[in-house]
């Protein structure tokens, strides 16, 4: 059955704690929403605002896909494996956590601030070795279409996830749009604006407006404004873990 869920920008969980602002579209560390514990196998998707040269200091994680993406500024990363990478807006970020990792994340600027998404998917298999990716984007290859930015199998120059997950980018000008085809019926597609407006299958969505949609084998998106940006997260509904 098909099914349409909009999660309104305002209605997000929000936290300011000074040099941390965070909109939470999940419940997350104080944010509890027993509605929103998770779209299948997306856990969380964080809008985060960090001042400059602050961060999150080292601390552990395991058993989990965490993908980070500047909107603006940079991010420096730095792990127990012995990766130590700057990462900027237009440049992607994935941590297969695995068994277990070390790290921290701080704004790579002492006086701008940056802005990230903090994405986290559930893994398909559980306790692998633990492992680190970087990857520019091509802008180029999302303006007026969607850009596969990362996959299962990292094919294309793509990153790789260790779940079956799809992230796609695209930007659009205004009367500008594209059609998305599911890989399967069993998963559903989490579509997040991240700049302007759009019309996705019929629903209008706003700047950090999002939209979960299940049961659909296509989906069709146009731009309402120019400039606008879009990610679309497609994940299983039920994850294996």
């Amino acid at each position: 059955m098909t099914q349409y869920t909009q999660y309104k920008a305002g209605d997000r969980g929000y936290a300011d704690h000074g040099w941390l602002k965070s909109a939470q579209s999940f419940s997350f560390s104080g944010y509890y929403n027993a509605e929103r514990l998770h779209f299948g196998a997306l856990r969380v998707l964080n809008d985060d605002w960090v001042a400059g040269g602050k961060g999150f200091g080292r601390h552990p994680h395991d058993n989990m896909e965490i993908i980070s993406l500047p909107l603006e500024g940079a991010l420096v990363h730095k792990d127990n494996l012995g990766n130590e990478q700057v990462v900027q807006a237009g440049e992607l970020q994935v941590m297969s956590t695995g068994k277990g990792v070390f790290h921290s994340e701080y704004n790579a600027d002492p006086e701008k601030p940056a802005q990230f998404l903090q994405i986290w998917v559930f893994p398909q298999q559980l306790n692998t070795e633990p492992r680190y990716q970087h990857l520019r984007l091509q802008p180029e290859h999302r303006q007026g279409r969607l850009q596969t930015i990362l996959s299962p199998t990292g094919e294309d120059g793509r990153a790789s996830i260790n779940q079956e997950a799809w992230f796609s980018l695209g930007r659009f000008d205004q009367h500008e749009g594209a059609s998305y085809a599911l890989h399967t019926a069993r998963h559903g597609v989490y579509v997040f604006v991240i700049s302007g407006s759009f019309l996705v299958n019929g629903q209008v969505l706003g700047s950090k407006d999002a939209l979960g949609i299940e049961g659909v084998d296509m989906l069709h998106l146009a731009a309402l404004e120019a400039g606008a940006e879009i990610l679309l997260i497609e994940v299983p509904l039920r994850p294996q873990s």
